[in-house]
């Protein structure tokens, strides 16, 4: 039986603006996944939309739209973004949808039958941009929110309380007896310095507004927004339905989500699980956010990046290679469009394209577009390359295990970096002279020919569609999705092989006048 793994996002909030953010994370989760199914396994990826609650209401109030209106067209939005950047999500996941209002119904259900859940009266304050309720204690030092810094409100409602308090110890214990956990560690510190300040039961009902999740049998009270998004993680697994997929895929392998929403992933959600006696997912990791200037992107700041007018820029895949070189995961990141364009022109332009490109068309020149057989032939730094290769696909596999992304990217480049070494150390148009190295040059082309397929799957994860690009313009025999990361092992490209056509994979890009936005993609010249 092949082993399973399940990824999650978070299911993003409906913000009226996309930004870069949001491809982040998302770009995160689809690598590991993609990973992860070149490496064998059954995998199942979800992310979603989070589509209740207060803000939405007063939102879609504002425009004169219905609350499910308002949100389709953003949702939309999303979806449309995944789209382009080749995320290979297995579900998406709308809070709104019946299969969902179903989980969370009987969820309420099960946890109020068990006594964990009691109705009484909420005196408090809450954050309605983030839909969380906060104590006297919790605010900073102007009396707001300590997440977003934005004032809270004074709540006075009928309410039902999760007995969250009953799980503290439990989940303590859990936390400090398994260290991957809540990961990277400065957010598990974050998390066990909460817990030990004392958890209080949580109200997890509103009835001044209905823009949710009705409670059963009472349905004037709609649940709270987190206590409603958090169980979208048990919907699409079959938790009601499906008792083979459910048991195949959860608990969930890893919960992917912003560092800001780590208190509710790893403190409500497991009490939840708790509750209905369900194992906990294995990990939930924190990642950093992308900032610009030293600030992160903001709307009310002016410095969001719109990824849809980047991927219309310059591809999906600069967009994709960009986010997991450049940033460690657990750590925030700076976005600049000027590190982007330096990344595209030096690490995509240069150095895998320029391999390719160069690649292909000596063999073209020199061989017809043939990899015949060396017959013998070699050079002293055959050897060398060979063991290289080996060794590059031996520390990806271990980077990419460990979730050490932005490594692995780089591990994939240096073996780039060593392919084009070997064209200078060879010297094919030297070889190609002299015809007592005939095979000594076909030799030298085929591991070029090698190496390139062999880079083409480690980088399949990471930029997909160049992946891809790459086995065509090799001309390689069968389906790359079918492709695995077994197949990464030397000596598969078949001699005979014709090889196709070189096209330019990433096009330098040229700044048309100073200090202008504009760009210009060279048309690029042949090797």
């Amino acid at each position: 039986m092949r082993k399973s793994f399940y990824i999650t996002t978070p299911i993003y909030y409906p913000s009226a603006k996309l930004h870069i953010g949001h491809a982040y994370c998302t770009t995160l989760a689809d690598t590991m996944a993609r990973y992860k199914r070149l490496a064998g396994y059954d995998v199942f990826f979800l992310t979603g939309s989070d589509e209740h609650g207060q803000k939405i209401q007063r939102t879609a109030e504002k425009e004169g739209v219905t609350p499910i209106a308002y949100v389709d067209g953003i949702v939309a939005g999303f979806q449309k973004l995944w789209e382009r950047l080749s995320v290979s999500n297995d579900d998406f996941i709308r809070t709104s949808e019946e299969r969902h209002i179903k989980v969370v119904q009987e969820i309420f259900r099960r946890i109020y039958e068990k006594g964990d859940i009691y109705k009484g009266e909420y005196k408090g304050l809450y954050c309605t941009p983030c839909e969380s309720y906060w104590t006297n204690l919790q605010l900073d030092d102007n009396g707001c929110c300590p997440d977003c810094h934005r004032p809270v409100e004074e709540v006075a409602e009928e309410a039902y309380f999760f007995r969250l308090s009953n799980y503290a110890d439990r989940l303590l214990q859990h936390i400090e007896e398994n260290e991957d956990f809540i990961q990277p560690v400065s957010r598990r510190n974050e998390m066990i310095n909460f817990i030990k300040q004392g958890l209080e039961d949580l109200c997890i009902s509103r009835t001044s507004f209905d823009w949710g999740i009705p409670v059963p049998g009472d349905e004037k009270h709609v649940i709270y927004v987190w206590f409603d998004a958090l169980t979208n993680y048990l919907t699409p697994i079959g938790f009601l339905d499906d008792a083979e997929k459910f048991a195949k895929f959860w608990p969930a392998d890893i919960h992917l989500v912003g560092k800001e929403i780590v208190r509710f992933h790893s403190i409500i959600w497991p009490c939840i699980l708790m509750a209905l006696d369900l194992p906990l997912p294995k990990q939930i990791y924190g990642h950093g956010w992308l900032v610009v200037k030293g600030d992160k992107m903001s709307k009310s700041k002016g410095n969001v990046v719109d990824p849809l007018l980047l991927i219309d820029e310059f591809g999906a895949d600069a967009i994709r290679y960009f986010l997991l070189r450049e940033i460690n995961l657990g750590q925030d990141g700076n976005f600049s469009r000027d590190a982007l364009i330096t990344r595209i022109n030096a690490d995509l332009a240069n150095d895998l394209g320029n391999l390719l490109h160069r690649t292909l068309n000596m063999i073209g020149k020199f061989q017809g577009g043939i990899l015949v057989d060396p017959a013998g032939g070699a050079t002293e730094f055959d050897e060398s390359l060979t063991a290289d290769a080996k060794t590059a696909v031996d520390n990806y596999t271990r980077e990419m295990d460990v979730r050490a992304l932005s490594d692995a990217v780089k591990t994939a480049w240096n073996f780039i970096g060593r392919a084009s070494k070997y064209i200078d150390e060879t010297a094919p148009w030297a070889l190609a002279k002299d015809p007592a190295k005939k095979g000594a040059l076909a030799a030298v082309l085929y591991n070029l020919a090698e190496s390139l397929r062999i880079i083409s799957i480690m980088v399949a994860p990471i930029m997909p569609t160049t992946a891809q690009k790459i086995h065509e313009q090799l001309n390689l025999p069968g389906d790359f999705a079918a492709v695995r990361l077994s197949d990464a092992e030397w000596g598969k490209t078949p001699l005979g092989l014709t090889v196709g056509t070189p096209v330019q994979l990433f096009p330098r890009i040229e700044i048309e006048g100073e200090g202008k936005q504009a760009v210009k993609k060279n048309k690029g010249k042949k090797s």
